[in-house]
């Protein structure tokens, strides 16, 4: 098994066990090969919730560019619902796990056929 398969998994077994959400694998394989290398990277393969700038790193590069979302308060309320979601005390909120929920929140699974 290749190291993206593994990491596929990984964050597989954290909607399950964490979101109570089974994924759907070619969505969440897709997503992943769209974070890029920064999966492989521990500092930049986690969302750091907590800190202000990190989401907006989200909002900006993920629900505005990639998924081409108008920036306005529902933005943000969807971030914080996933945090929620997440679990707000959880501290590895995994980036291709949290845009899953992400896109998932606003049905964008089109923009990744």
């Amino acid at each position: 098994m290749s190291t993206r398969e593994e990491l596929i998994k990984k964050y597989e077994n954290d909607l399950k066990e964490k979101c109570n959400i089974t994924a759907d694998i070619d969505l969440l394989t897709k997503i992943t090969i769209a974070c890029g290398p920064s999966i492989y990277n521990a500092d930049a393969s986690i969302v750091a919730s907590s800190q202000k700038s990190e989401l907006d790193t989200v909002k900006n590069s993920f629900l505005i560019k990639k998924l081409g979302l108008k920036d306005g308060p529902e933005l943000d309320s969807a971030i914080d619902e996933v945090v929620e979601k997440y679990g707000k005390s959880n501290r590895n909120k995994y980036r291709a796990v949290f845009y899953y929920l992400l896109t998932l929140h606003f049905k964008k699974e089109s923009i990744f056929d």
